[in-house]
Order: structure tokens, then C-alpha cells, then sequence
């Protein structure tokens, strides 16, 4: 099989370029010359917001392949531009999109049929809002591919390599060890996707000609809050000890969901959104989400590898509870 990763040398573009060199796929990864690819691969260098002058690379480069992947998340025209341009050139296009798509509130349960969100172009330009630019980006790669398009929809994605800080957070607080806040309670169900999971699920849909939408997630409740954070302390040997702290007790003072405790929502619409989503038809097309242990265990193998600092993407806020505020809510 011959790929194109649009992007591919970070967190999930860069699992999937690993996981096609695994299989022995000849490899082409075009981007922005930021990061260094994996070795073993054909680069191309562009900037795919520059129009057709920024995929010139892409365009004058002889040869066509089996897949595209993009993981694109900016303005949409990018992924227009690119799709349009590769349309005659790949047999396959997978876009990972996300479960962002589907208009609030996503009931849970919710499959690929949920209502999407409106107003979404191709062809949108400037300050796009998140979901309306994931859903102008495979408006663009159906126009252009048709039954030949894939749509990734996942939610959390974590797992060595995150570019976001959610996990990674978690794991530097709990080592530092001491008391810890911990959002209760215990039992919540979690719903992701480890980014390595999601890159074999790609590969091999693909290759089987899966086409049009799939929540590419694990089924509600892979794992608990508790489950998490209680692998956290293990992993990193801290000792530290988690303080389980009411919701109400978390928003009263402040704290904010999910930015505030990265992977945290208290019950309600957006925790059904999030963390109750359907996933049957993913699974049924041979998704499959490895033991949360060895996605905190191999996360921070992999933040100790680089001195225990993540990459930290520039177009996303950092993540993490103030320490001022951990330290008044521990008084309480």
C-alpha cells in the first residue's frame, strides 16, 4: 500500500505514519517542515493554508497512492483544496474528523444518523468555530471522493504522543506526588480512543474500502475516573493521594470541566456528548481499544523519554487546574 499522511509528524498523524511503516507501506508525508517526520519516509514540504501555492510540493510530485489520511483541523478550504487536488491521484480518502460534528446536545447513545451541525461550508474561511470546521472538512472530502471517503469521527484521543496535555497533565501532577484533587466521583465512565488504536482501526478500513462515518471510539466506559487516575499513581510510583472531591464542591469553586481536570464532565448534556457516545459500528468493523493501563504506562514511558515535558500544540490552549486553586480546594 502506498499512503499520504497530510501532516503525520505528531500525535495521531504521526501513529498512523508509524503504524504504515509497521506493515511495510510505502510512506509519503507531506507538511509544514515544523517536525521531522519518522524515518523512513518520502517528505514534502508545504503550508496548505498558502492555497495552491502552499501544495505546490504535493502538486508537482510525481505518483499517486492507495490512501490518503488527514487529520487536519483548521479552516476547511485547506482540506477542500487538498481533496480536490488529489481526487484523480488516491483511491481512498480518510479524513479524521470528530464527534464534535453532531449539533448539541448529543443524547447519549447517539450513532453516525444524529443530526450534524448546520451552516458548515467547504468553502468557510477565518476564525471557523471547531465543529463547523470539522464538518466543512468532510463536506470537502465527500464532494471530492464521494464513497471513497472515510470519516473518523472520534472524541478524546489519548496515548503517547499527545500534543494537547490532557494526559500528560494528569501524569506530571500525580508525580509530583502529595495530595491531589480528584474529580468524583470514582465510578464515571470514560469514553476515548488510544491515538495508536485508532491508527491500526484506519489503516485496515481502509484497506478494506470502509467508507462514509464511523465514532471511532470505545465503547462508554472503557474505563472509570477512578480507574485513570488510580493507574496514574501506579505508573509514576508517586504515592501520591487522591483526594475524590464532590462536582458540586469542583464547580462551586470554579473549576472548570474538561480544561480545568483535563477528561472530566460532570453528568450531564456535555458528559452524554462526550463520554456516553454510540460506538457499535466502529467496533463492529474491528475497532479495538487496548487496557487503559497500557496507554497511561506507555504515556509516560514516553514523557520520561523526552524529560518529562509534552509538546504542547500553539493553536490549543494549555490544559490543568491552577495551583492556587488546588491548594484552596485541599484546605476545604
Amino acid at each position: 500500500m502506498k499512503l499520504l499522511m497530510l501532516g503525520g509528524t505528531e500525535f495521531v498523524g504521526r501513529a498512523v505514519t508509524e503504524a504504515a511503516l509497521e506493515r511495510g507501506w510505502e510512506v509519503t508525508v507531506f507538511h509544514r517542515g515544523h517536525h521531522a517526520p519518522p524515518p523512513g519516509v518520502r517528505a514534502l514540504t508545504g503550508d496548505r493554508t498558502g492555497g495552491e501555492r502552499g501544495l505546490a510540493a504535493l502538486a508537482d510530485h510525481a505518483g499517486d497512492w492507495d490512501l490518503v489520511v488527514d487529520t487536519w483541523s483548521g479552516v476547511p478550504t485547506a482540506v477542500r483544496d487538498a481533496a480536490r487536488l488529489l481526487a484523480d491521484r488516491a483511491g481512498h480518502y480518510t479524513y479524521v474528523s470528530s464527534r464534535s460534528v453532531y449539533a448539541f446536545p448529543a443524547p447519549a447513545g447517539l450513532d453516525e444518523n444524529g443530526p450534524l451541525v448546520g451552516g458548515a461550508s467547504p468553502d468557510e474561511e477565518g476564525d471557523v468555530p471547531y465543529d463547523r470546521a470539522k464538518r466543512g472538512g468532510e463536506l470537502a472530502v465527500l464532494d471530492a471522493f464521494g464513497d471513497r471517503a472515510l470519516l473518523a469521527r472520534a472524541g478524546l484521543i489519548i496515548g503517547p504522543g499527545e500534543n494537547i496535555g490532557r494526559l500528560p497533565w494528569w501524569l506530571t501532577r500525580i508525580a509530583r506526588g502529595g495530595p491531589v484533587i480528584a474529580p468524583g466521583p470514582r465510578t464515571a465512565g470514560l469514553q476515548y480512543v488510544d491515538a495508536r488504536d485508532l491508527a491500526s482501526w484506519i489503516l485496515d478500513a481502509a484497506a478494506a474500502g470502509l467508507h462514509g462515518p464511523y465514532n471511532t471510539v470505545s465503547r462508554p466506559g472503557h474505563t472509570t475516573m477512578g480507574e485513570l487516575l488510580d493507574t496514574c499513581v501506579r505508573v509514576t510510583g508517586s504515592g501520591a493521594e487522591l483526594r475524590w472531591t464532590d462536582p458540586d464542591t469542583l464547580l462551586a469553586a470554579g473549576v472548570e470541566p474538561w480544561s480545568g481536570l483535563p477528561v472530566w464532565l460532570p453528568e450531564g448534556e456535555l458528559y452524554d456528548a462526550l463520554h456516553q457516545g454510540g460506538h457499535a459500528r466502529a467496533e463492529a468493523a474491528g475497532l479495538r481499544c487496548r487496557p487503559v493501563g497500557e496507554t497511561v504506562a506507555d504515556t509516560w514511558t514516553w514523557l520520561r523519554e523526552r524529560g518529562g515535558t509534552a509538546p504542547q500544540r500553539p493553536d490549543r490552549p494549555a490544559v490543568g487546574l491552577d495551583p492556587r486553586l488546588e491548594e484552596k480546594l485541599l484546605a476545604l
